[in-house]
C-alpha cells in the first residue's frame, strides 16, 4: 500500500495546487499526520485512515458551489486506477461523505473508527493557533468582516444556512470552532483538542481587550 499512499500524496498535491491556504496541501498534510498519530492509539485499518485523510478535501464543497458529489467521484476514480480494493474504496468514500461538521446532524449513529480518527484530525486542525490562522484566512478570502459587535453568532443555522453564511470571523468561533472540543470521538483526539480549545479562549479574551482598547 506504500506506493499507493505515495501516489495519493502526489495526486493531492497536484490537485490542490493554488487552493485557498486554509484548505491546501499543507492542511491535508497536517490532517494526515494527526490521523496517523491518533491511529496509533486505536484498532483500525490504517490504510483506510491514511487514504481518507489524504483525500478528504480533494474537492471541498464550499469551493464547488456546495456540490458534495465531486470529491467522492474524484476519489473513487483515482483509487480504482490505483487498483485499490472495492472494500477499501467504499470505506474511504464513507469517511469523505460523513466527515464534515455541517453534516453532523446526519452522522451515522455508530461511526467506524476510521471515520472517528480522520474526523478528529480534521477538527483538531480547525482549532488552536492553526485554526485561528485558517479562520481569518478564509474570512479574508470571502471578504467577511472580522468582527461586528452588533452581529450575534447564529447557533441554530440549518445545514443550508451554514453553507451560505457570510457572518463575521469572530462569530465563526462560536458557530463552529468552540463546539469542536465536545465533538471529538477518540481519547487521543480529546486530549489534543483540550489544549487548542483553551488557546482559542485566551485568544478571544485578548482580541476583545484590544478591540475595546481596554
Amino acid at each position: 500500500m506504500k506506493s499507493t499512499i505515495d501516489n495519493t500524496v502526489e495526486f493531492v498535491k497536484e490537485k490542490l495546487e493554488g487552493a485557498e491556504a486554509g484548505h491546501d496541501w499543507f492542511h491535508i498534510e497536517r490532517v494526515w499526520k494527526l490521523s496517523k498519530k491518533i491511529a496509533e492509539t486505536e484498532n483500525c485499518n490504517k490504510d483506510v485512515v491514511e487514504l481518507s485523510a489524504l483525500l478528504h478535501d480533494i474537492a471541498d464543497p464550499k469551493f464547488h458551489n456546495g456540490d458534495e458529489t465531486i470529491a467522492p467521484k474524484i476519489s473513487r476514480e483515482f483509487l480504482t486506477n490505483q487498483n485499490v480494493s472495492d472494500e477499501i474504496i467504499d470505506q474511504v468514500l464513507f469517511v469523505i461523505e460523513n466527515i464534515s461538521f455541517k453534516n453532523r446532524d446526519q452522522a451515522p449513529a455508530d461511526p467506524p473508527i476510521e471515520l472517528q480518527i480522520v474526523q478528529d484530525a480534521d477538527r483538531i486542525d480547525a482549532i488552536g493557533a492553526i485554526g485561528i490562522a485558517r479562520t481569518f484566512n478564509f474570512g479574508g478570502f470571502k471578504n467577511n468582516p472580522m468582527y461586528d459587535p452588533a452581529t450575534q453568532p447564529d447557533l441554530k443555522m440549518s445545514k443550508e444556512q451554514y453553507k451560505k453564511s457570510n457572518g463575521t470571523t469572530i462569530n465563526h468561533f462560536y458557530e463552529k470552532l468552540l463546539l469542536l472540543k465536545s465533538l471529538m470521538n477518540t481519547a487521543h483526539g480529546k486530549k489534543m483538542a483540550e489544549e487548542r480549545h483553551n488557546y482559542m479562549l485566551n485568544f478571544l479574551d485578548q482580541f476583545y481587550k484590544e478591540w475595546n482598547v481596554d
